[in-house]
């Protein structure tokens, strides 16, 4: 053998063990890859496997003939902005009465919701059951069970109704909405058009987000699919615990479109308890009305833009007032947590005991001012 002939050997055997090295590279690579989404997978499996036995599909039904919703009834289908939503004159899960074989005189809306106690206590949305004459949950293994007791929050969206039932329900975990983050991989689950335990997957693409149709509380945004239908169902993480309650989409045609929105369970765990304790949800409140600390109002009191919350002023006699807070004091801590924002202030003031005492931070003329605020409810007639 010469030595061209030797030469070429070695590169020959050289690029082979390489292609070799690569070609193995590749398929681990591949099989890394493949490794990690059917985790992902089984992830999501079990999460919905642990979370699914607790979700149930609502259906409040409304007696149309009443005189108050007959005439709202006749007001909405002269509303040309209904029809063009709805060509037909009709939104699909609200049959007018003696149409598409439905009951005449009543209508019904499909929801969902989440078993939270095993005694047959369930968390829904207030826009699922409010005003509904009777309410049937329908349960996984096909049971359906008519709601004895319905307690309402208006504000905050949400409402808990009473089931009886011989034999403990399925009960969902309940997390921490406060660890959740921005990325965090979820999903929903509920009954969107009708479609009995479907499941949905998405991250967390925002917090502290407020809408026109809640007064009360911030929200988580989501981008898994959240339909009508989906009201009132679970977001769930990947421990199959409850974190959120689905509640509202932005949309342009009423259909899902990237943005949902669902309702911190940690609220949703304060309201129920409220509900069930005492049949309200009682908030605790300063008496105070408040602004956004612009970048012009923060330069008039020599402060950074967003450094608190301005106080605009003070209810006579109020908590505020008896704790020594004055306007265009700037609040920027309460209870040992930074606020920034009303929104900020306000979700953590209303959960409040009532009769407790918390500690609160202003600034006042470039001088941090510690002060302690007795927290008392809400009047009714604010």
């Amino acid at each position: 053998m010469n030595r061209r002939t030797s030469c070429h050997t070695v590169v020959f055997v050289v690029f082979a063990l390489v292609s070799r090295t690569a070609l193995l590279t590749q398929a681990q690579e591949e099989s890394s890859a493949r490794s990690h989404a059917k985790s992902l997978s089984r992830a999501f499996r079990v999460a919905a496997e642990d979370a699914g036995p607790a979700v149930v599909t609502i259906r409040s039904k409304f007696n149309l003939n009443r005189d108050d919703r007959a005439a709202a009834m006749n007001e909405l289908l002269q509303d040309p902005r209904f029809r063009r939503r709805f060509p037909d004159g009709r939104p699909p899960v609200f049959p007018l009465p003696g149409e598409d074989g439905a009951d005449p005189g009543f209508g019904e809306q499909v929801g969902s919701g989440v078993v939270i106690d095993q005694s047959g206590i369930i968390l829904t949305n207030n826009h699922v059951v409010e005003d509904a004459d009777e309410v049937t949950v329908r349960f996984p293994d096909g049971a359906e069970l008519t709601a004895t007791e319905i307690k309402t929050d208006p504000s905050s969206d949400l409402a808990i109704l009473r089931v009886e039932n011989a034999a403990p329900l399925s009960a969902a975990k309940l997390g921490d909405s406060e660890t959740l983050e921005i990325g965090d991989w979820v999903i929903a689950i509920g009954s969107p058009f009708e479609l009995e335990a479907t499941v949905s997957a998405g991250i967390i693409s925002g917090k502290g987000r407020g809408i026109d149709k809640i007064r009360r509380g911030r929200l988580l945004q989501t981008d898994a699919a959240i339909n009508p239908g989906n009201s009132g169902g679970p977001l769930v993480n990947l421990d199959g615990e409850v974190i959120g309650i689905n509640t509202a989409i932005a949309s342009n045609s009423g259909g899902y479109q990237g943005i949902g929105f669902a309702i911190p369970i940690n609220r949703g765990k304060w309201v129920a308890s409220e509900l069930l304790e005492h049949g309200k949800v009682r908030r605790a409140y300063l008496g105070i009305r408040i602004g956004e600390l612009t970048a012009q109002a923060a330069k008039q009191l020599v402060l950074p833009a967003r450094a608190g919350v301005w106080v605009l002023a003070v209810v006579p006699e109020s908590p505020a007032d008896e704790a020594g807070i004055s306007s265009d004091d700037v609040i920027v801590e309460f209870a040992g947590i930074p606020v920034r924002s009303p929104g900020d202030l306000q979700d953590v003031v209303e959960q409040k005991p009532i009769g407790s005492s918390q500690n609160i931070v202003v600034m006042r003329k470039g001088e941090r001012i510690p002060l302690l605020v007795k927290m008392i409810a809400l009047p009714d007639e604010l």
